[in-house]
């Protein structure tokens, strides 16, 4: 008989949000998604049915090691204030922190995730003065865990970044450590199967990025990154791709991509939906490329914008559409 792959659920300085974005996994929910991949959830305090005294004896044997933990999932960031000692966050009938309750279990637990980009980088809660003292799981100097931990399989926290994550890369990312016990994780501990691509690949908006066409409002249908802030060449992650919900993305929405998978998005040191710009000259190039070949490309691009490029791109619908070619004559 199969041991399914167990999962136990904790959320530390979170909104939530990334719960709720692995609530719509694939066409039939987070539960059953999972269990697809023989995984199942031991516990988590929004989904699971054990409350109160149930709940605390599921965490203390995890705690302990009297019950298996093939995966600690970790929603938010860590709270360590006041002064280290974690009480900005305690863990409801416990008494203890919730920092406590991380480190004891992730001692024992098979693999840690950290579920989205404030456990994965500290995210919204370590933001500017950073007033709870708000740590990632183990990126950074002040980490939680320290950059020498590792999962009793071997592997380092597996960083499913994003604010919130895309279901898809969660679920993704624990069938594989399900079905192999390993995860292929990029520099910065996020699994390439989402970070070795970038937002901008499969963007609807690439033909004006093309020609340099760009927006001037979030209703404009042109290429966001000159002037509204779009960082979307530079963003790890397949989300115009795969799409959200089968069929929507940021950029769809009109809404420039803040690059939400990479540590410090957020303090971009400008609004989300303003380009900072030096000599005009946005700070934030795609990545790979030298800021030469960018200001010759982007000459080049806008002396060669048809006409029905540059008019769509001021627009919230298509004013002129592509040229038709004649029908041949029989």
């Amino acid at each position: 008989m199969i041991t399914p792959f167990s999962i136990l659920w904790l959320q530390a300085g979170s909104c939530g949000g990334c719960t709720m974005s692995a609530l719509a996994a694939d066409d039939v929910g987070l539960v059953r998604a999972l269990a697809r991949f023989g995984i199942r959830l031991l516990w988590h305090p929004s989904l699971s049915e054990e409350t109160g005294a149930e709940a605390l004896s599921i965490l203390e044997d995890a705690a302990t090691g009297r019950v298996r933990v093939d995966a600690l999932c970790v929603e938010g960031a860590a709270l360590t204030g006041p002064n280290g000692t974690g009480r900005f966050q305690i863990m409801s009938g416990t008494g203890k922190p919730v920092t406590q309750w991380i480190k004891a279990i992730a001692a024992h637990a098979r693999h840690v995730v950290a579920v989205g980009s404030c456990a994965a980088f500290g995210g919204i809660p370590a933001g500017e003065t950073n007033p709870t003292d708000a740590v990632a799981l183990q990126y950074g100097d002040n980490s939680l865990l320290g950059a020498d931990f590792r999962g009793q399989a071997g592997l380092p926290v597996i960083n499913v970044a994003g604010c919130a994550p895309h279901p898809g890369w969660l679920v993704e990312s624990l069938a594989e450590l399900a079905l192999s016990d390993r995860c292929a994780l990029d520099s910065l501990g996020r699994p390439r199967a989402f970070a070795d691509h970038l937002a901008h690949h499969g963007c609807g908006r690439n033909e004006f990025y093309e020609f340099k066409a760009s927006a001037a409002r979030p209703s404009d249908r042109g290429c966001l990154m000159e002037n509204l802030g779009c960082k979307a060449t530079q963003a790890p992650g397949d989300c115009n791709i795969r799409r959200w919900n089968g069929h929507g993305s940021c950029t769809d929405g009109g809404y420039a991509c803040i690059n939400c998978t990479s540590p410090g998005f957020q303090d971009p040191g400008a609004p989300f939906t303003e380009t900072a710009k030096v000599a005009g000259i946005p700070v934030g190039l795609p990545v790979d490329m030298p800021k030469a070949w960018f200001i010759a490309l982007a000459a080049l691009s806008k002396s060669a914008t048809p006409k029905r490029v540059r008019a769509n791109a001021h627009a919230d619908h298509v004013i002129i559409p592509p040229a038709r070619l004649p029908s041949k004559q029989s």
